[in-house]
């Protein structure tokens, strides 16, 4: 009986085997990157039924006896169902089910679950997976992935025939946006409908600072969310702020779309409607913006704002501004109506786009008083700048020997005081590089004859100067100068006794002018009183100047030593003195004159001297005949220190003084007043990124009565070697917590707006923001420090910059600080997300502040906070708040308030 049993037992585990064999797996653990291949099932020679086994778990039974009419079922699964669980994988043939516990996956096609527990329904072929629940904790929550679409919900259902999913409690993430839902249903791989939904873009998803509800949603991955009543909560708290449906687009491309603007209300404009308008997004490489502003009192702005790059070529940024502006009303006498523009194009080409040449814009021109009068911008510390600068050039190089240098530019320079506008229109020089016609094939060059060298420059130049209130009209190019220079200069040096340096230099040099300056006397001229007459001549003309030059230095060295066991071991005292002679012929060929008749008998008529080439590009050649000799002396002191570290056996070279330079000249060919003043320089490293610099200049003349300069030395005359004439001091110093230099010689200076604008790279003058640069912080994402917030350094964060300038005037005996300014900074990080800020000075000469702003920033996380106040400042004197949503996605929802800067002050 036990062996019929034992047989019985073998017989029906064989059967199992045979029938379940495509639906089952071995023992061992299959690996999760395991490819599935259907089994090729062979016909039993034994039976004449066929066991038609396919890919699926489903089998069919075919008798070949009867043939069945009917035709078989289209398969439900097309795929390969790979599954697996790490404690166990159950199959129940009875009621056809896959039971997968702890760690257990399943995939199918494009699609992947992972959970803590899975069970596959082979009746609807659908899964179902869950997360384990053990001792009170819910752990291994599923992962539902398709194609690039991540959810991770509580529990799924998921059918493989119409794909649809019904899930619970999901997470996902999408283009920066998170989207918890109750319950979702996936209808099919471009449509998910929610219900019960919050949307933020905080990175705590169970616990969101801040989302947005709303209980029925349609979701289009990677495209937009669609929803009905949304409303806005904050710490759980619900908000007045909803809207009836909302639109929120998720796509991962820019896309072109309206820009909100900003309502507000001022008092001399009224209600206000600004920043405003359409972003284009033409393609990968091109962006275009459009913005304007509207003021109920006819006031109005335009902008129009683009940004390009292409890689390994080039990017850059252009920006038209444009504001007409009206205060008052129309009939009353404080009524004025005025318009003001700004231009900005800013282009760089990269490195690695061409070795030969090189394109590259810095454009910055407009209307004198645009900073001082636009009312939509917060930049205070453009206002402070005295001078707009731009410049458009193009060069190329041309290899081979000799290379020559080619560029074409633009220059624009703009003093905002006097609305003065100087431009050169355009702008071209070419060189050679230098020429050593007797140098030898071989070896080095020696002597005189060797190092005999020249080359060639030219330059030419259409150059232009102009008023605010003629720029862009044609009365601009009625004075327009036009010249070319073409330089030849021919030198050689040697060495004489091995330790004198000498050169021997001459220069060649003709100028050209298509316009030239003829003056004559006219006695009947006003009402008979006589007058001179200028005669403008268009034509070509030239002249041509030279001059000789020749120089003698060295280098001296002085060491004193005191000791290897002293702190200070020795002194190092490098001197390079230099002496100088320079001679230039007087070109009176090139200078006629006139004569202006006296009405005195007695008195001679006024014989005046003029060249036709004044008032031209480059002037006149100098008439009169010069000899001088040129004497300069530089001076650099170093101290070789031990180091305070016992293990540094080499002491560490400290500078004590830093080019401290003196020159002056003697006029050989003068008649009086030989000397020139000495001219000193020179800076003394006091500490770490400190240093005092300097600067003057010493006259050796005295002075008479009426305060000037006669030809009897000051000291003959009862004062000292010489006098002080001017003087300059300057210190720059910035330090912080860390003690690393806060310098903005890493930064992009072309992004920082003042410093583009001709003001300074730092925030001396104030932080640089635009109004519509509202992006503070960096996402938590691109912290690198963003996870250890909640531990803070107790060493708090701080930097401080500090600039102090003195200019001493004594040329006419008033001895005094025609100028003195103490400006600083400093930005603190109180805590992880707090920082405030200030920047200040006073000006010593006119015994006042200067402008002075207060900065307070918050990071709340998922917002950002900033309140910018200006208090002092001539005519800048405003504040600005500003709150909003950090996730570009959601920038429009934000609040600013500002009170301009108040022009009338």
């Amino acid at each position: 009986m036990l062996a019929l049993q034992t047989h019985r037992q073998i017989l029906f585990s064989i059967l199992v085997l045979l029938l379940c064999s495509p639906a089952m797996r071995p023992q061992d653990i299959p690996s999760k990157n395991q490819v599935n291949l259907p089994v090729e099932t062979k016909q039993d020679t034994l039976n004449p039924s066929i066991l038609n086994v396919t890919k699926e778990v489903n089998e069919i039974l075919v008798d070949t006896v009867k043939t069945d009419t009917v035709k078989p079922k289209k398969q439900l699964l097309t795929d390969v169902v790979d599954y697996y669980g790490e404690d166990y994988v159950y199959i129940d043939r009875k009621k056809k089910k896959v039971y997968m516990y702890n760690k257990a996956y399943i995939v199918y096609g494009d699609m992947r679950i992972d959970a803590g527990y899975i069970i596959l329904d082979y009746n609807k072929n659908e899964v179902y997976a869950k997360g384990i629940d053990s001792a009170g904790v819910y752990s291994q929550k599923p992962v539902f992935v398709q194609a690039q679409n991540e959810v991770k919900p509580d529990s799924i259902r998921f059918n493989f025939d119409s794909e649809k999913a019904l899930v619970y409690n999901s997470r996902t993430e999408q283009n920066g946006f998170n989207v918890i839902a109750e319950v979702t249903k996936k209808v099919n791989d471009s449509v998910v409908f929610l219900r019960n939904v919050k949307f933020t873009t905080s990175k705590n998803i169970d616990d969101p600072e801040y989302y947005f509800y709303t209980r029925k949603a349609k979701f289009v991955p990677k495209k937009k969310i669609v929803t009905g009543l949304t409303n806005m909560y904050i710490a759980d708290v619900p908000t007045p702020v909803g809207l009836p449906f909302a639109f929120f687009p998720l796509t991962e491309d820019r896309a072109s779309g309206f820009i909100i603007p900003t309502v507000g209300e001022q008092s001399r404009r009224g209600f206000f409607l600004q920043n405003g308008g359409y972003y284009f997004a033409v393609n990968d490489y091109l962006d275009l913006t459009f913005l304007g502003d509207y003021y109920t009192n006819g006031s109005y702005g335009l902008r129009g704002e683009s940004s390009y790059a292409l890689r390994y070529k080039f990017r850059g940024n252009v920006s038209v501004r444009y504001e007409n502006l009206i205060n008052g009303e129309r009939g009353f006498p404080d009524f004025s109506q005025s318009s003001v523009y700004n231009i900005r194009w800013n282009h760089r080409q990269d490195q690695k786009a061409s070795p030969s040449s090189r394109f590259s814009a810095s454009v910055n021109l407009g209307s004198s008083r645009y900073f001082q009068e636009s009312i939509n911008q917060t930049n205070n510390a453009s206002a402070l700048v005295n001078t707009l600068s731009s410049s458009v050039s193009y060069s190329k190089t041309f290899e081979g020997e000799p290379q020559v240098n080619f560029s074409v530019a633009a220059t624009h320079s703009q003093n905002t005081n006097t609305q003065t506008i100087n431009m050169s229109l355009p702008n071209i020089t070419a060189s050679v590089s230098r020429i050593f016609p007797f140098a030898p094939k071989t070896g080095t060059k020696k002597g005189i004859i060797d190092n005999i060298n020249f080359q060639y420059d030219v330059a030419a130049e259409n150059r232009i100067q102009t008023t605010d209130s003629l720029f862009f009209k044609s009365e601009m190019f009625d004075n327009a100068l036009i010249g070319a220079r073409h330089t030849v200069p021919i030198s050689t040096n040697f060495k004489i006794l091995n330790y004198l340096s000498a050169t021997a230099s001459t220069r060649l040099q003709e100028t050209w002018t298509l316009k030239t300056f003829d003056q004559r006397y006219d006695e009947t001229l006003n009402n008979g009183n006589g007058g001179v007459v200028t005669d403008t001549i268009t034509g070509f003309d030239r002249y041509l100047t030279y001059n000789f030059s020749t120089s003698l230095g060295t280098t001296i060295y002085g060491t004193f030593n005191f000791g290897k066991d002293k702190k200070i071991q020795a002194l190092r005292h490098v001197m390079r003195p230099s002496i100088s002679y320079g001679i230039n012929p007087a070109f009176d060929e090139y200078y006629d004159d006139y004569v202006i008749p006296s009405a005195d008998p007695e008195v001679n008529d006024q014989v005046v001297e003029y060249s036709r080439f004044q008032n031209t590009l480059y002037g006149p050649p100098g008439k009169n005949f010069s000899s001088s000799i040129g004497l300069s002396l530089s001076n650099n002191l170093e101290a070789k220190v031990r180091d305070k570290d016992s293990t540094v056996t080499e002491p560490k070279k400290v500078k004590l003084l830093n080019n401290l330079n003196f020159s002056t000249a003697y006029n050989v060919a003068g008649d009086s007043l030989k000397w020139q003043p000495v001219n000193f320089s020179g800076s003394i490293p006091v500490v770490k990124k400190l240093d005092f610099n300097f600067s003057g200049s010493l006259d050796p003349y005295a002075l008479n009565n009426s305060n000037q300069r006669i030809d009897e030395f000051n000291i003959n005359n009862g004062g000292s070697l010489f006098r002080l004439t001017n003087a300059n001091i300057s210190i720059n110093y910035s330090f912080s917590s860390k003690d690393l230099e806060v310098d903005s010689e890493n930064k992009d200076r072309l992004d920082n707006e003042t410093f583009s604008n001709g003001g300074r790279p730092d925030d001396l003058f104030g932080d640089v923001r635009d109004i519509d640069d509202n992006r503070l912080y960096k996402d938590d994402d691109d912290d690198e420090d963003a996870l250890n917030k909640a531990w803070y350094n107790f060493d708090i964060p701080w930097d401080f910059r500090l600039a102090y300038t003195m200019t001493y005037s004594n040329l006419a005996r008033e001895s005094e600080i025609s100028s003195q300014s103490l400006m600083f900074s400093s930005n603190l990080e109180l805590s992880p997300r707090w920082t405030v800020g200030v920047s200040s000075g006073y000006d010593f000469k006119n015994k006042g502040i200067t402008l002075t702003q207060f900065r307070f920033q918050r990071d709340l996380e998922s917002w950002q906070m900033s309140f910018n106040w200006t208090p002092i400042g001539s005519i800048n004197t405003s504040w600005y708040f500003f709150i909003g949503i950090k996730s570009s996605i959601l920038s429009d929802i934000k609040y600013d308030k500002r009170r301009e800067p108040d022009q009338q002050l």
